[in-house]
């Protein structure tokens, strides 16, 4: 079981906190990080696209002109795909775009992303992060502090000041502890975990 240090928001250390082997020090499946990212993606596509086909397109009812003795070739609607705002030949059609990924893998996915994050020495663990009032120059000078270009922020619960303090900035995802995903900490080079997350990470994921 892996022990790391806790740190304050001025980067003293104020204890350590130890971290289970199965959550965080886990053997790294690429596969499943490749399959359980496709899956979240997938799951985002709304699927609405469409194109209207031949029978879609209004008007083209009559005959454009005779069959025989104009020397063109014969035409029955100008709605037909080969006509100027005609219908579409095999155009996108709505349809759901999710792709299947049981519990356990996706579990398992998590583990290795955050496992991954553990291995390659990019996780900071805060004892809690305290904004008095939503100031983004707070989460500005906390990221330089600690030499973070980018981080995901993991809380224990949703925290209305952390969020709005971070909203505007381009390179900081803010997560409650419930809504950890894989795609978003691969997203960022850095993990920042409050010490209450992490335990409500290692409750949510043990066993």
């Amino acid at each position: 079981m892996a022990t790391v240090d806790v740190y304050s928001m001025d980067k003293k250390k104020v204890g350590s906190v130890d971290l289970d082997d199965t959550i965080f020090g886990a053997d790294v499946k690429s596969h499943l990080l490749h399959a359980a990212v496709r899956y979240q993606l997938a799951k985002r596509r709304q699927g609405t696209h469409a194109v209207k086909r031949r029978s879609d397109v209004r008007g083209g009812g009559k005959k454009p002109y005779k069959q025989k003795g104009t020397g063109r070739a014969r035409q029955g609607t100008i709605r037909a795909p080969q006509w100027r705002g005609g219908g579409v030949v095999f155009g996108p059609e709505p349809r759901d775009h999710s792709i299947g990924m049981n519990k356990k893998e996706r579990r398992t996915a998590l583990c290795c992303a955050l496992s991954k994050r553990v291995a390659d020495d990019a996780v900071v663990v805060l004892d809690d992060f305290g904004f008095d009032a939503p100031k983004t120059k707070q989460v500005v000078a906390f990221l330089e502090r600690f030499g973070l270009g980018d981080a995901l922020l993991v809380l224990a619960e949703g925290d209305e000041i952390v969020t709005r303090s971070a909203r505007n900035l381009s390179n900081v995802t803010v997560l409650p502890s419930a809504g950890v995903n894989v795609y978003d900490i691969l997203l960022r080079d850095s993990l920042v975990i409050t010490q209450g997350a992490v335990e409500a990470l290692t409750k949510r994921l043990a066993g």
